[in-house]
């Protein structure tokens, strides 16, 4: 029997605050390579939930694509942000997270009435929330949030993946894994890669980067969008 993922929080908030609810997640806080991606996503308070929500960590990879299909048609609105590699570098990857959930909130087509956030509260957000620690799991706009952050960013790593084959990125999208750490072992680091993370900078004396090989927030931006405008392809490899 699938869970009523509208109780209790968002339920009550939306007698309290509004109907407009935007549940908040990111992803991407841990890889060694790549952005971080957040999402912010307002569901339509009338409507029943979408079956198979869930935090995206518990869905596989085929099982998150199918729902972004789903949540993206049904959704109020959906904003996408993120912070660069060479963001998370000079702030920290808090800072950056930060900033690219701000993104992705001033994205949102439509003001909601409240925010919910995965995790604890962000004090430099700015924007008044709701911090809720396992919130993918308890709330459905937070859950519907995770989903589309995920998808958006392994589409992202995946796309990165064509141009840098050595780090199996099509398969771990910059986490640590062997693979990924034999990769950084024997070609060194790329652009993509965080250095400001201590595995990164152990593997290479080289702390600099030209700023012309940085993936600039242009460039992002549009892998971004190609990220959206392909989640009707299932044929991705999964992760």
């Amino acid at each position: 029997m699938a869970r009523d993922r509208w109780k209790p929080v968002e339920r009550e908030l939306r007698k309290t605050v509004g109907p407009l609810i935007a549940g908040v997640d990111e992803v991407g806080r841990g890889p060694l390579a790549g952005p971080v991606v957040a999402c912010a996503v307002i569901m339509p308070p009338d409507v029943r939930a979408i079956a198979g929500v869930d935090d995206s960590k518990r869905l596989s990879a085929a099982e998150r694509s199918r729902l972004a299909v789903k949540i993206r048609e049904r959704a109020v609105a959906i904003g996408v942000g993120a912070a660069s590699v060479r963001e998370i570098d000079r702030v920290n990857i808090y800072h950056a997270t930060v900033v690219a959930m701000r993104r992705a909130l001033a994205r949102l087509s439509v003001v909601p009435n409240h925010v919910l956030i995965d995790g604890k509260p962000f004090r430099t957000l700015e924007t008044p929330h709701t911090a809720i620690v396992g919130g993918d799991d308890a709330c459905y706009t937070i859950a519907c949030a995770s989903i589309i952050a995920k998808v958006t960013r392994d589409r992202v790593m995946h796309a990165l993946a064509s141009r840098y084959p050595n780090y199996r990125w099509e398969r771990n999208v910059g986490y640590s894994t062997l693979a990924h750490l034999e990769g950084l072992a024997a070609h060194g680091v790329t652009p993509h890669h965080r250095r400001s993370f201590i595995p990164v900078r152990q593997l290479t004396l080289d702390f600099g980067v030209s700023s012309s090989a940085e993936l600039d927030l242009a460039t992002l931006s549009s892998l971004l969008d190609a990220a959206a405008a392909s989640e009707t392809d299932d044929t991705l490899p999964a992760t």
